[in-house]
């Protein structure tokens, strides 16, 4: 037997998992929060995929405006770390403070605030809370440093195509920040984009509609 032998335990009823590229677990460095070590993070709210998959744990960010009781569902249901969003977008000032601080009370592993969130605001997170800060980046333009310096605890890279350009970008700015980033569709996307600097790998699942598709699809030709 193999000295990396890892054996593996299933069942019958959980045997349709939704499973993040393997290129991730085996190239990117991961992250270690808390003794826990994180290399990838399936991007849903979808509650069933959340505990139907083999990620590492949950970037949890919706375009609505962040509500606790959504938090607070997402931690009951959850069985690994949630990265959970707290607004910076649409929402802004004292309340991104006030669900940020729920969130960590909830049992969040991190909380992401969104792109347009002043750094003012990030520093006044740093004071209220102690779990980690995940600060989202979409371009170059933005104040990488100013968003470490005001309390960012890791940056997620989200540029679509440029986004392994962007990683690269940071890394010369902060070689030390840890980074989550969008792998892209194909397992040569998200390999260019480890190998760019990112530590941890944001990986978008299929859809609850398209997975059911599939199975429909199976049982009706089962039934022809």
């Amino acid at each position: 037997m193999p000295d990396n032998f890892v054996p593996e335990i299933t069942s019958p009823l959980r045997q349709k998992m939704v499973l993040v590229p393997e290129v991730i677990h085996q190239k990117a460095s991961g992250i270690k929060v808390y003794g826990k070590l994180i290399k990838s993070l399936v991007f849903t709210t979808d509650i069933a995929l959340i505990r139907n998959t083999n990620a590492h744990a949950v970037l949890a960010v919706y375009p609505f405006t962040p509500q606790p009781v959504i938090t607070h569902a997402l931690m009951m249901a959850a069985d690994i770390p949630v990265f959970c969003g707290v607004g910076g977008g649409l929402t802004q000032g004292k309340r991104v403070v006030n669900l940020a601080l729920d969130a960590e009370f909830s049992g969040a592993m991190g909380v992401v605030v969104n792109a347009p969130t002043a750094n003012d605001i990030i520093k006044k997170i740093r004071a209220t809370i102690d779990i980690p800060i995940v600060v989202t980046i979409v371009s170059e333009k933005e104040d990488i440093k100013g968003r470490v310096e005001a309390g960012a605890t890791i940056l997620n890279i989200s540029g679509a195509q440029k986004t392994p350009d962007l990683v690269k970008r940071v890394k010369d700015i902060c070689p030390d920040i840890p980074i989550i980033a969008t792998g892209g569709p194909t397992e040569e996307t998200i390999l260019k984009t480890i190998e760019a600097g990112a530590n941890a790998i944001s990986y978008t699942p299929p859809t609850n509609a398209e997975i059911f598709s599939e199975i429909m699809d199976k049982y009706r030709k089962e039934r022809e």
